[in-house]
């Protein structure tokens, strides 16, 4: 077969279907019209003499040719793409463009407020869009350029994805600063005689703190479940409530902190992107500055080496 009588463009239709099961989603991800894809899928079958996908109840599901095409075509348009984006250069105080990001709550409040100062002073034309996926929803969104980066823990195991360590977080007890507790050492008996405010992304199951104590025989009171930090400061200010919570913002709220009495794994942030926007200018660029984001807010927490803060 003479590849000079194929139209490239038609193996970017082909991957994009391949991707999402269907047209419509395919020409979404493309920004071109349901029947301009159907028209490329139409050209490649009849070059191919295959019909490469066939309806079914999950959508449009690839033949074995298809199957086949999909690997060293993916390969072939990544090195293409490559090579076109490393002759250009990222001018981050020129450029006009808005990225999206799936981060946690936690990374939300530590991370957004810088990262946002450092875009206002070196990339004043750059927006952000924020929001919270689900995680097994990340690598397609990722996949299909719907999301840039993903900033969660190390809990989503896909091939195509690529990760970089942020940082390590360590969990800390507060309470109101007028809390029975609050001028004393916290002991493990105290912890445990109290109620407890947990708050997790999740609607249900355990978190770091409660399978921490199971691994020691010991369960706590959790006396209300959230699912986000905003009303934590007026539940605890209100309340002879208890939270663990993680070490970056307990900062944030006018309480009472004091260390964990028994050993409890740290949270772990991670930084994730697709494979094939790994030299992509502008992700590489905000990569970079999520990085230092987190490398200085690391420095100027309370008892860091670098922090001028007391201990």
């Amino acid at each position: 077969m003479n590849l000079s009588r194929i139209d490239l463009n038609l193996f970017v239709v082909f991957d994009a279907i391949y991707t999402h099961h269907s047209l419509t989603r395919a020409a979404g991800v493309l920004h071109v019209t349901q029947p301009a894809v159907s028209n490329a899928l139409a050209r490649l079958r009849s070059t191919l003499n295959d019909p490469l996908f066939v309806r079914s109840p999950q959508g449009m599901s690839p033949t074995p040719l298809a199957r086949q095409l999909i690997t060293p075509v993916r390969d072939a348009l990544h090195g293409l793409e490559q090579c076109v984006q490393t002759r250009q250069q990222f001018d981050a105080a020129a450029a006009k463009q808005t990225l999206r990001l799936h981060a946690t709550e936690q990374a939300e409040i530590f991370l957004l407020p810088r990262l946002l100062e450092r875009l206002a002073q070196r990339a004043p034309g750059i927006d952000l869009e924020v929001e919270f996926m689900r995680r097994r929803e990340i690598p397609l969104a990722l996949a299909a350029g719907e999301l840039q980066l993903a900033i969660d823990a190390p809990l989503i195991n896909h091939s195509e994805l690529v990760s970089r360590h942020l940082r390590r977080d360590h969990y800390v007890c507060v309470m109101h600063r007028n809390h029975p507790l609050a001028k004393t050492e916290l002991t493990l008996d105290d912890f445990l005689a109290a109620r407890h405010i947990h708050i997790s992304s999740r609607s249900r199951g355990s978190g770091h703190i409660d399978l921490a104590l199971r691994s020691l025989g010991h369960q706590r009171r959790i006396a209300l479940r959230l699912q986000h930090y905003s009303s934590l400061p007026s539940l605890l200010q209100r309340s002879d409530c208890l939270a663990a919570i993680p070490e970056s913002l307990a900062h944030l709220g006018p309480w009472q902190c004091r260390p964990l009495p028994f050993d409890c794994a740290a949270l772990e942030l991670q930084l994730f992107w697709h494979k094939n926007a790994d030299h992509e200018p502008s992700i590489h660029w905000l990569r970079e500055e999520v990085v230092r984001c987190c490398e200085e807010l690391e420095a100027e927490l309370p008892g860091s080496p670098s922090s001028s803060s007391p201990d």
